[in-house]
């Protein structure tokens, strides 16, 4: 593989992360991680971690395509990395269904099937899509990987996958999926690193943030996870409802006329914590709040996160340890003694003081189930995949 450098792309429905990596070894280790921030006018583009660091607005605009934006975002990075030595863009895809059971790398074959999962995932996918495009164009020689969300839970038993619903819609791809699962995968190695023996057993871990879900590991591999056929699934988001009576959605277009635009703006982006609270999306801005909808809205929060659990380990045939992950999992106690606070019935206790300090470790020495935070590290996932999918293609 020529080049000493990879860049990682990790789209969120309105943030990019990027990580900058160096090829000195036989695995990436990462020199740079960087956001660009859409929600923000101007737009804001930060290095946050390297030798420099930088917090800018960029002259570009988002628009429907995003050329401007990754020239302007590719000439700031030039000033701090030679870009000349990047060997090749690796991209988070939420939605592989089907087709990808790992990381690939992209020609028209495989940025057409992409494209036609759009639907499945209307909030990530097309800012993936954006991304890899615009690199074509402005870097048209340059090799580009994805890895995908999906791929981790590809191994989930028929009844986990499969809806109450007729064969032909099954066989037709409409089944349960799963998504995170980059996070999963860190997860689960970082783990066994850590605790060996737990890992080899039981474990949900609880992905959490603005998209949040969680998930069944049994030695490591994914045995079922609360999201489903697409991203809505599953528990309450920063602005997605998650589970729903479908019948609400009847109601909706039957009763009330709404159209499926309207619902999927509905769901997508007016619900969750947003939804319910009417205040923010944001976990932290209502833990500040002492308005009583702020409050309604965490607890609910908690309440369906421990439900998960108590489901998750039904599949599992028990549970040996919990883990917090993701940017309310890691940093946000009251959120996870919520959690914890209904499972004490499943043997599980919190170290308040640990739990106050984000510590590693927050099990209490009374409790029978493990409970850990472990930062996430979805870049570092795409970078060693992108590497491996490079080199054998080198």
């Amino acid at each position: 593989m020529s080049g000493r450098m990879l860049l990682t792309f990790n789209a969120g429905s309105s943030t990019v992360k990027i990580g900058l990596f160096e090829l000195a070894s036989d695995s990436p280790r990462r020199i740079g991680k960087g956001m660009i921030d859409f929600r923000r006018e101007p737009l804001r583009f930060e290095l946050s971690e390297g030798p420099d660091r930088f917090d800018v607005a960029l002259e570009a605009k988002a628009g429907d395509e995003l050329d401007a934006v990754l020239s302007e975002a590719f000439r700031r990075l030039s000033w701090h990395f030679d870009l000349g030595l990047v060997a090749g863009v690796g991209h988070r895809i939420v939605h592989g269904g089907d087709r990808f059971a790992g990381p690939v790398l992209l020609d028209d074959d495989a940025v057409a099937a992409i494209e036609a999962l759009m639907p499945l995932a209307p909030l990530h996918q097309p800012q993936g899509l954006r991304l890899i495009r615009a690199i074509r164009r402005l870097r048209p020689g340059l090799p580009q990987t994805a890895s995908f969300d999906t791929a981790f839970h590809r191994g989930h038993a028929d009844v986990v996958r499969r809806f109450a619903i007729p064969r032909a819609l099954h066989d037709d791809g409409i089944k349960r999926y799963g998504f995170h699962g980059l996070s999963y995968k860190f997860i689960a190695a970082e783990l066994a690193r850590r605790e060996p023996g737990l890992a080899e057993g039981k474990v949900v871990v609880a992905h959490l943030g603005s998209g949040a879900s969680l998930c069944a590991l049994e030695a490591g591999v994914s045995r079922d996870t609360s999201m489903g056929f697409s991203a809505l699934d599953g528990i309450p988001m920063a602005t997605r409802c998650g589970a729903i009576d479908p019948g609400v959605l009847l109601h909706l277009i039957g009763t009330q006329g709404k159209s499926a635009a309207d619902v999927e703006d509905l769901l997508y982006r007016r619900s969750g914590l947003l939804g319910v609270s009417g205040i923010s999306a944001d976990s932290r801005e209502l833990l500040d709040s002492d308005a009583p909808e702020a409050r309604q809205a965490l607890d609910l929060f908690a309440f369906r996160i421990a439900g998960e659990v108590a489901r998750l380990a039904t599949t599992l045939g028990g549970l040996d340890a919990v883990v917090f992950t993701a940017g309310i999992g890691e940093n946000q106690p009251r959120i996870r003694a919520a959690v914890a606070g209904r499972l004490g019935w499943l043997g599980l206790a919190l170290d308040e003081a640990a739990n106050a300090a984000n510590a590693a470790t927050i099990t209490a020495a009374s409790s029978r189930i493990g409970a850990f935070v472990i930062a996430t590290d979805e870049e570092q996932v795409i970078a060693d995949e992108a590497f491996a999918a490079l080199a054998g293609a080198a």
